[in-house]
């Protein structure tokens, strides 16, 4: 934890986020909430990839293409929305994880230049804390600060969509 008041914060139930740019046209951005469930009751749940829809609202389709002990193969297609532009996105993830810790989305193919993102778990207080950490760049060219900017504003709703899902 950085400060007593982003613990604070986090106690209160609030979703920190962190932006920054990502190359020339992309961004990263870093969020942190706490969960009052543990980290093996999250885990079963975020695991199941085929029900990410109802988890993450920016997210319309999830589906697990193969599995082995190495990982997973995932194709996921999301939506989302620009100024007055709708965009949707397709991907092809490769997924690792770390049991009960951490799972690691890189990027097969789809429409970005790059993508990768880690979802981490860790006790703390009562319940978990749990970070999702993102970085992308899209092929379609918008400027990294507009991507910043979306990221900032639909994050904290996302993750307050997620944890209401989790804790169901």
């Amino acid at each position: 934890m950085k400060s007593v008041q982003q613990s604070e914060a986090l106690r209160r139930g609030q979703v920190l986020v962190e932006t920054a740019p990502h190359g020339m046209m992309g961004a990263a951005v870093r969020a942190k909430m706490y969960v009052a469930a543990s980290r093996t009751d999250l885990w079963t749940q975020l695991t199941q990839y085929s029900r990410w829809p109802e988890l993450f609202p920016n997210i319309s389709r999830s589906e697990v293409l193969a599995s082995n002990p190495q990982g997973h193969r995932l194709y996921q297609v999301g939506r989302k929305a620009f100024l007055a532009i709708a965009a949707e996105v397709e991907i092809y993830l490769k997924v690792y994880e770390d049991p009960d810790r951490s799972i690691q989305f890189r990027l097969e193919k789809g429409t970005f230049r790059d993508f990768a993102a880690d979802l981490t778990l860790q006790d703390w207080q009562n319940g978990t804390l749990l970070t999702y950490a993102v970085q992308a760049t899209p092929l379609i060219p918008i400027p990294a600060f507009l991507i910043e900017q979306g990221m900032r504003q639909d994050l904290p709703g996302n993750m307050e969509h997620l944890r209401k899902a989790l804790c169901r």
